[in-house]
């Protein structure tokens, strides 16, 4: 049993870890050495020696561990002056930093984990395409309808017959695609490619995208550390859950007084685009045209690139990076310079579509790409940058 148990072990290592959170309620920020598994979807800390890390491993040993399932796995540079830190938020509010002094260290435990969230994504992913092709989901949305099974007492004593009248009925089911095209079921928010997206909303700019940036410069342009201030995620969560379900939404509403709760959801927004913003095959291009020294040859270089991306991406960099502007003419009040949102926004708005082992080359060329678009955004999109 031991031995199958080590089969799921992924890693094991010593690196420093601080848990900063906990149920939402921040914590004490204390860094310690610890012994730390990657073993399935797991995360186990363990403060003695390897040796007793691993004896605990056996049936009946005691852990303290996080369950990575629904958990947001990040690169962080606020939340500690350590250099090499990676954050860990769950779904119930829990949050805590891993550091190793070594950036190849902490860049492997960064990929393990991103890979083992993945699969857990990908597994609920298929479990839902087998349901959703076998069962029709029930709900309020969708008509009651009285079907009546016309039998003689010969078809009742016929079990064959019955079968194959309830094999009728079952295959003339309408199919999610149907609900779908009906508007009985309605596609989520999160997760659903941006084209996709304003292709349904017939729109060229995301309608969420659009209330959060509306309801940040309402309310919120002066909020310290706006953007990098992380809200409560199990807030977050449910907002998500709204977006997903309901067609009108109230930012305005107290439950979502929390302007970092908005913040949070219109990044996580991001994030999960199945191909972000940038999209994939300009990601070579724009490092490129950020590596010219030029000043404004590097304008107008990116001011091309971003004028030939599909039209929805195009908008919305225009609503988002203005909006960016305007949160840093605040910046005396809420704090946040160009790079400090480079540093947010680089990695949450571009990423390659294959990681080539550069991951920290790569996050340097994504921030300073945002923070030349942010410099330029007057010239790229127009006055309303300012």
């Amino acid at each position: 049993m031991f031995h199958s148990m080590l089969q799921t072990l992924l890693k094991g290592e010593y690196l420093n870890k601080a848990k900063i959170a906990e149920g939402g309620k921040k914590l004490r920020k204390n860094w310690t050495a610890t012994w730390v598994v990657l073993c399935s979807n797991q995360l186990l800390f363990f403060k003695e020696s390897k040796q007793e890390a691993v004896a605990n491993l056996k049936p009946g040993g005691k852990s303290d561990g996080v369950d990575l399932c629904g958990a947001v796995i990040e690169w962080t540079t606020e939340k500690s002056s350590r250099k090499n830190v990676i954050q860990i938020t769950t779904p119930n509010g829990h949050e805590f930093l891993l550091q190793a002094d070594h950036f190849p260290t902490i860049s492997k435990w960064h990929d393990a984990i991103k890979k083992t969230e993945d699969l857990h994504k990908d597994s609920l992913k298929r479990m839902w395409r087998v349901f959703s092709d076998s069962i029709v989901p029930v709900s309020p949305l969708i008509p009651r309808t009285v079907f009546k099974l016309n039998y003689s007492a010969s078809d009742s004593a016929d079990k064959n017959g019955v079968k194959n009248r309830l094999k009728k009925f079952i295959s003339r089911r309408p199919s999610m695609k149907t609900l779908q095209e009906k508007g009985l079921i309605k596609d989520r928010v999160f997760g659903c490619h941006m084209l996709t997206l304003c292709e349904r909303e017939r729109t060229t700019v995301p309608k969420f995208v659009k209330l959060c940036v509306e309801e940040v410069e309402k309310r919120g342009l002066e909020a310290d550390g706006l953007y990098r201030v992380s809200g409560n995620l199990a807030v977050i969560q449910k907002l998500r859950f709204l977006v997903d379900q309901e067609e009108e939404l109230d930012l305005g509403d107290s439950q979502w007084e929390d302007i970092h709760v908005i913040t949070g959801a219109l990044k996580m927004f991001f994030r999960e685009l199945p191909e972000p913003l940038f999209p994939f095959r300009f990601f070579d291009l724009f490092v490129e045209a950020v590596k010219i020294r030029e000043p404004t040859q590097k304008g107008q270089a990116l001011k091309k690139l971003i004028h030939q991306v599909p039209k929805p991406n195009h908008n919305t960099m225009k609503v988002l990076f203005q909006h960016l502007r305007r949160v840093l003419m605040k910046s005396q009040k809420n704090l946040m310079s160009t790079q400090g949102i480079s540093i947010v926004f680089g990695p949450t708005l571009m990423w390659p579509e294959f990681e080539s082992g550069n991951m920290e080359v790569n996050m340097v060329y994504q921030n300073q790409i945002v923070e030349s678009i942010l410099i330029e955004c007057v010239e790229i999109f127009g006055p309303g940058g300012m």
